[in-house]
C-alpha cells in the first residue's frame, strides 16, 4: 500500500484540476438525478392536466438539467483525463529520476524485457487509479448524500432505501469483490513481464536461435508466455463482467423496491402519489454512478500490483544507495587517482571480485591493467567510476574520496571507453554529438580520421545498438567520441581489442599525442606497446601480483614476464 500512497502524493500535486474534476462530477450526477426527477414528476403532473405555464416551467427544468449535464460532463471529462495525463507525466519523471542513479547495474537483477513491461505496462496501468479507483468513490457519495437529503423530504423511508442501497452497492459488495479478486491472484501484470521478455530475448537472439536450429524451442517458450497472458485477462475479463452485473442486479432490485415500498406508501396515504414515479426515476438514475464501485476492485488490484512491481525496483535496489554527494572535481584539469585496500563482491557472491587493491596514480600518469581473462580488471574500472560501490576500502580522486563526489562529475571529467560501447540509431553525427553538443563536422571529421573512419560520411546511418557496424568499428567510434570529448582523464577498457595491430598502433599514437599531459589508464590484454607507461599493474583472481615500470618487470622475470614469454612465442 505505501507505494499507492506515493502515487497519491504525486497525484494530490495536481490538485486544483482534481478539486474541478470532482466538482464537475458532482454537477454532472446531480443534474442526470435532477434531469429524471423532473421527467418523472412532469409525467405525473401531465396526467392531471396542469395549467399550461406549469408544464413550460418544468419543461424550461428539463431543458437546463440537461444543458448543465452535458456540459459540467464534458468540462469533467476535459478535467479529469488533463489531470490523469499530467500525473502520468510526474509519475514517469518521478520513477526515472530514481531509475537513473541504478541504471548502469540494474540488469544484474532484472532482465531487461521485465523493466520493459514495468516502466511502460505498469505506468500505463496506474492512469485507471485516479479515474477509475480515486474519484468515483468521493462524487459517488456527494451526489448520493444529496439525492438522499433531497429524498427524505417526501419519504424518510425510501431515504433509509437509497441510504442501505448506497451502502450495499458502494462498500459493501465493492469489498466483497476485492477480497475475490485478491484471492483469485491475477497474474496479468506478471504475465506481461514475462511475455515482454521472452519477445525481447526472441528478438535480440534470433541469429543465434537460427544458427544452433533452436527457433522452435524458444517459439514454443514464447507461445506458453503468450496463452499464459491471455488466460490471466480472460480471468480478469471474466470476473471484471460478473462484478459488474452483480452490481446491476442490486441497484435494480433495490429501485424495484422503491418502487414497491412507494406505492405501499401512497396506498396508506403516507407519500403523494404525484412523487411516486419521480422517487422511482431518481433511484434509477442515481445508482447509475454506483456502476463504476464493480469496476472499483479490479482496477484497485491492478493498480497496486502495478504501483508495487514498479516501485520494487528503485524500492530495493534503492536502499543501497546513499544520498549523492554535492562535492565536484575540478574542471579541465588531469587529477591523481588512488585506491587503498579496496575490497569488493558483487551482491548474493560469496567469492571476493577485488581483494585488497591498493594504487597511486599521479595526475599525468599512464598506466597499463594487465592480467588474464577474469582477473577483474573491468571491475576495478567501474569502481572507479561509481558505478559499483566497493565493500571495504578507500578511493580517492583529486585527492577527494569518492563517497563525497557525484558521479556526475566523475563522468564529466572522463573520457571512457568500455569494452562493449552503446550506439544509438540515427547517424554517425548524432553518435559523435553525445561527445559534446557544440561540435563543428571539421571536429568530427578530424576524430574519424585519427580513428581511421574517415571513409564514413557523418550521414551514414548507424542501426540500433551499431548492428550494421563491425565489433572494430565500434571501437574505433567510440574511441573518437572519447578524443572529442575532451577530458583529460581516460579510463580505457580493451579499447582495441577487436582492431588490426596496425590500425591500433596508428590510433594509439594519436590518442597519447592528443593525451600526453592526462591521466590514462589502459585495461590490456595485449602486451606490446606498453613501454610508454609509466606503471604497469599485472592483476590475477581480483588480486595485484605485480607492479612496477616494463623494464622492471621484465628484470624482476615474474608473472608479466611469462606472458610476455608466451605472447611472443605465440606470435612468431
Amino acid at each position: 500500500m505505501k507505494d499507492l500512497v506515493t502515487v497519491i502524493k504525486l497525484m494530490m500535486v495536481e490538485k486544483k484540476d482534481i478539486l474541478i474534476s470532482i466538482i464537475l462530477g458532482f454537477l454532472t450526477g446531480i443534474a442526470a438525478v435532477g434531469l429524471f426527477a423532473s421527467s418523472g414528476y412532469l409525467i405525473s403532473k401531465g396526467a392531471l392536466m396542469p395549467p399550461l405555464y406549469a408544464l413550460t416551467v418544468m419543461i424550461a427544468l428539463l431543458k437546463t438539467f440537461s444543458i448543465v449535464r452535458a456540459v459540467s460532463r464534458y468540462g469533467e471529462r476535459y478535467f479529469s483525463h488533463r489531470a490523469t495525463f499530467t500525473i502520468l507525466s510526474n509519475l514517469r519523471v518521478s520513477f526515472f529520476e530514481k531509475l537513473e542513479p541504478l541504471a548502469p547495474n540494474i540488469f544484474q537483477k532484472y532482465r531487461s524485457g521485465d523493466l520493459l513491461a514495468r516502466i511502460v505496462g505498469d505506468v500505463e496501468s496506474l492512469q485507471h487509479f485516479f479515474l477509475r479507483v480515486y474519484y468515483p468513490p468521493i462524487v459517488l457519495v456527494i451526489v448520493f448524500l444529496s439525492t438522499i437529503a433531497f429524498t427524505s423530504f417526501f419519504s424518510m423511508y425510501i431515504a433509509l432505501v437509497l441510504l442501505v442501497g448506497l451502502i450495499l452497492t458502494g462498500f459493501i459488495i465493492p469489498a466483497w469483490f476485492a477480497l475475490s479478486q485478491r484471492k483469485i491472484e491475477s497474474k496479468v501484470r506478471e504475465g506481461r513481464g514475462a511475455l515482454s521478455t521472452e519477445v525481447t530475448e526472441f528478438l535480440y537472439g534470433y541469429r543465434d536461435l537460427k544458427i544452433y536450429q533452436k527457433i522452435e524451442v524458444k517459439e514454443k517458450q514464447l507461445m506458453q508466455s503468450s496463452d499464459s497472458y491471455i488466460k490471466e485477462q480472460e480471468r480478469e475479463g471474466i470476473q471484471a463482467m460478473f462484478n459488474f452485473s452483480m452490481n446491476t442486479a442490486v441497484s435494480l432490485i433495490v429501485s424495484w423496491f422503491v418502487l414497491a415500498l412507494g406505492a405501499y406508501l401512497v396506498i396508506g396515504d403516507q407519500l403523494d402519489g404525484l412523487f411516486l414515479a419521480m422517487l422511482v426515476m431518481i433511484s434509477l438514475t442515481v445508482f447509475e454512478n454506483a456502476t463504476p464501485m464493480a469496476i472499483l476492485p479490479g482496477h484497485f488490484e491492478d493498480s497496486r500490483r502495478a504501483a508495487t512491481r514498479l516501485y520494487s525496483v528503485v524500492r530495493e535496489e534503492g536502499e543501497l544507495v546513499k544520498e549523492e554527494p554535492s562535492l565536484t572535481i575540478p574542471d579541465g584539469k588531469s587529477f591523481s587517482i588512488e585506491m587503498k585496500d579496496v575490497t569488493f563482491s558483487f551482491p548474493n557472491e560469496s567469492r571476493l571480485t577485488l581483494k585488497e587493491i591498493s594504487l597511486n596514480l599521479p595526475a599525468g600518469s599512464k598506466a597499463a591493467i594487465v592480467g588474464p581473462s577474469g582477473s577483474s580488471k573491468s571491475t576495478l574500472l567501474q569502481l572507479l567510476l561509481k558505478i559499483q560501490l566497493a565493500d571495504q576500502g578507500e578511493i580517492r580522486l583529486a585527492r577527494m574520496s569518492t563517497d563525497d563526489i557525484a558521479k556526475e562529475s566523475i563522468w564529466t571529467e572522463t573520457n571512457v571507453i568500455l569494452q562493449e560501447n552503446h550506439f544509438f540509431y540515427g547517424t554517425i553525427r548524432e553518435n559523435l554529438l553525445l561527445a559534446k553538443d557544440e561540435l563543428t563536422d571539421e571536429e568530427m571529421k578530424e576524430a574519424l580520421m585519427k580513428v581511421k573512419l574517415e571513409r564514413f560520411s557523418l550521414d551514414d546511418q548507424v542501426l540500433e545498438k551499431g548492428e550494421n557496424l563491425s565489433g572494430g568499428e565500434k571501437q574505433r567510434l567510440a574511441i573518437a567520441r572519447a578524443m572529442l570529448k575532451g577530458s583529460h582523464v581516460w579510463l580505457m577498457d580493451e579499447p582495441t581489442s577487436s582492431v588490426d595491430a596496425l590500425t591500433e598502433q596508428f590510433i594509439f599514437g594519436h590518442l597519447f599525442e592528443q593525451a600526453k599531459d592526462d591521466t590514462v589508464i589502459l585495461v590490456s590484454h595485449r602486451l606490446t606497446g606498453l613501454e610508454r607507461m609509466d606503471q604497469i599493474i599485472v592483476m590475477e583472481n581480483g588480486e595485484i601480483i605485480e607492479s612496477g615500470t616494463f623494464d622492471e618487470l621484465i628484470e624482476k622475470k615474474g608473472y608479466f614476464f611469462e606472458m610476455k614469454q608466451i605472447e611472443k612465442s605465440v606470435l612468431m
